[in-house]
């Protein structure tokens, strides 16, 4: 495709995500298509197909003026298939006739198959973030290290490598996927009013459900996933059932192990003190009611029902893992414990259970940390920059736009 340059005045961008599913990579490219400015960009979102259980956020996207071209063909998988050379020869179509001046990938899917087309067709500047990664604790050592040694040849397709953490950042370079300079650093970006503002819906969701004032809600929000750990977090939940009789545990979200966790708090003797929610759209008046929120998960990017609790001033218990050390100062605005040690994690939680003055005092410092830290604006003005940047570096000319403009 070669150098170019903008004879309409616009950088134009082309976004891949596998797929629209219920979580934080969907709603940030959903966020970075709608809030970039379109006296300057033009944009278009390619995505994938969702696996079932998964929840899907086209709605979301809608609602932000997006509107997603979907390519069927691309799909979550590890796996090769000959759906693969069929959704790589469709993006490599789209990329012939809409001719961008970047490519912009996220997630392992649509990476692969995004930064492949993009090569091949000649797009002057490949960039791909990691919301997380896949390589270790989704799949075992052999397929591990065969997506460590994809990753790498990968990366040298790719002109810019963006991690959502410091963690995950230190993660690639220590698996050998890229050297430290290729990587940048852009924490996501949220649309955080809703939750800032959720305590005006606390006692909402407790009448929905018939929870009394004293009874303490403990919570995790999320896809029923088995990187996500919902069985450490059911486990965890008998063991602070019998240390707190006024406790009682919510799920929301839903997922391929739904029914085995369903099983699981009937086998463990809580079935009638665990809340299955299913997927929600209200989550301001959920965290508002939560006295705790968990994450359990083996492996993270950076959990978005952290942000969102952080912003909501409801305190959280995270596993420590991926980026939540990035987000979490243990102690400080949450606690951290080991992964899928569930003692650690009902101590974390009956804690700030038992002591909502020390709660109440981190989940004001993490309010704080996530309005600062995770605003769209600052996710639209990051990303402006290093988009500016890199076609100055790959000598792509463009028009001077010495004012940033964010659709927030």
């Amino acid at each position: 495709m070669g150098s170019r340059s903008f004879p309409d005045g616009k950088i134009k961008i082309l976004r891949i995500i596998a797929r629209l599913n219920v979580g934080g990579a969907a709603i940030h490219v959903v966020n970075l298509t709608a809030g970039l400015d379109a006296s300057r960009f033009e944009q278009l979102l390619i995505v994938g197909t969702e696996s079932p259980g998964e929840g899907s956020m086209l709605d979301y996207a809608f609602a932000q003026g997006v509107k997603p071209l979907i390519i069927p063909e691309i799909f979550n998988a590890f796996s090769l298939s000959p759906r693969d050379a069929k959704a790589l020869a469709s993006l490599y179509q789209v990329i012939r006739r809409e001719r961008p001046h970047i490519v912009d990938t996220h997630t392992a899917r649509a990476g692969f198959l995004g930064r492949l087309a993009a090569r091949l067709a000649g797009v002057p500047v490949i960039v791909h973030t990691y919301h997380g990664h896949v390589l270790h604790g989704y799949y075992g050592w052999a397929k591990s290290r065969l997506l460590r040694k994809m990753e790498q040849f990968l990366a040298h397709l790719t002109d810019r490598i963006i991690t959502v953490s410091d963690r995950v950042k230190d993660e690639l370079v220590a698996y050998g996927v890229a050297k430290a300079e290729q990587v940048s650093v852009i924490p996501l970006g949220f649309e955080l009013a809703p939750f800032i503002s959720a305590r005006a819906h606390r006692g909402e969701f407790r009448r929905e459900f018939g929870f009394d004032d004293d009874v303490k809600l403990v919570g995790i929000v999320g896809r029923i996933f088995p990187i996500k750990n919902h069985a450490l977090f059911v486990t965890a939940a008998a063991r602070i059932a019998a240390a707190e009789p006024a406790a009682r545990f919510v799920i929301v979200g839903d997922g391929i192990l739904r029914s085995a966790l369903e099983q699981q708090a009937r086998d463990l003797g809580i079935a009638d003190r665990v809340l299955f929610t299913g997927w929600r759209s209200d989550l301001p008046r959920i965290y508002a009611d939560l006295d705790v929120l968990v994450v359990s998960s083996d492996n993270e990017g950076t959990p978005v029902s952290a942000i969102e609790a952080m912003a909501s001033d409801c305190p959280v218990a995270a596993t420590c893992v991926g980026g939540l050390p990035d987000l979490i100062i243990d102690g400080e605005n949450g606690l951290l414990v080991q992964p899928r040690n569930s003692e650690e994690l009902t101590s974390a939680v009956v804690r700030l259970l038992h002591n909502p003055e020390q709660a109440r005092n981190m989940s004001q410092k993490a309010s704080a940390m996530a309005r600062e830290r995770f605003s769209l604006r600052r996710l639209i003005a990051d990303m402006d920059h290093l988009y500016l940047q890199l076609l100055e570096e790959k000598a792509v000319r463009f028009p001077a736009t010495p004012h940033i403009h964010a659709r927030v």
